[in-house]
């Protein structure tokens, strides 16, 4: 059995093809709360970003993956961050970025083939996610798979104006 690879997508590593959507993504204002992002990226740096993601988990503490359809179609990315081999832990992020494709199973899809990367092959105890108390649609993807809602960081974001509460989800191997 190959950890990455499912009944309808596959994870994979990142290309130089995936300028044009990586640009997209990391421009996209509407998500940069998640991202704490705050300027806009360059073709340049994100090129270089891609030339260096070939890079050792443990050497960058990090992991970014794509989210492939069987017929190749880039669906969206999956990550792993303040990886920390110490500890056996690790955050997850992910973005579905087609609209089209949200909410049909995809992220459940990636977060199960992540998860059994991080846990079989990385030897996590654990991984967490940060997820908006408002986001409804990734409270119950992390849900859905195991993840327990640990706690509440109050007023932890400031958007839009005002500030509003992050949720802290885990999942411990059992």
């Amino acid at each position: 059995m190959q950890t990455l690879t499912g009944k309808n997508i596959f994870l994979r590593a990142l290309e130089p093809e995936d300028l044009d959507f990586l640009y997209l993504l990391e421009n996209d204002e509407t998500i940069w709360e998640v991202s704490e992002t705050q300027v806009p990226y360059s073709r340049y740096i994100l090129r270089e970003y891609l030339r260096n993601s070939h890079k050792d988990i443990y050497e960058v503490k990090q992991l970014r993956l794509a989210i492939s359809g069987l017929d190749n179609t880039l669906l969206g990315f999956i990550d792993l961050f303040d990886f920390c081999p110490k500890n056996k832990r690790a955050g997850v992020g992910i973005v579905i970025l087609d609209d089209q494709k949200r909410n049909r199973g995809v992220g459940t899809e990636a977060l199960g083939l992540l998860m059994d990367y991080a846990f079989v092959h990385l030897g996590l105890h654990q991984l967490y996610a940060n997820i908006a108390a408002d986001n409804t649609a990734s409270i119950r993807l992390f849900s859905n798979l195991g993840f327990e809602k640990a706690g509440v960081k109050k007023d932890w974001n400031f958007s839009g104006g005002h500030f509003r509460d992050e949720l802290l989800f885990q999942k411990i191997k059992k």
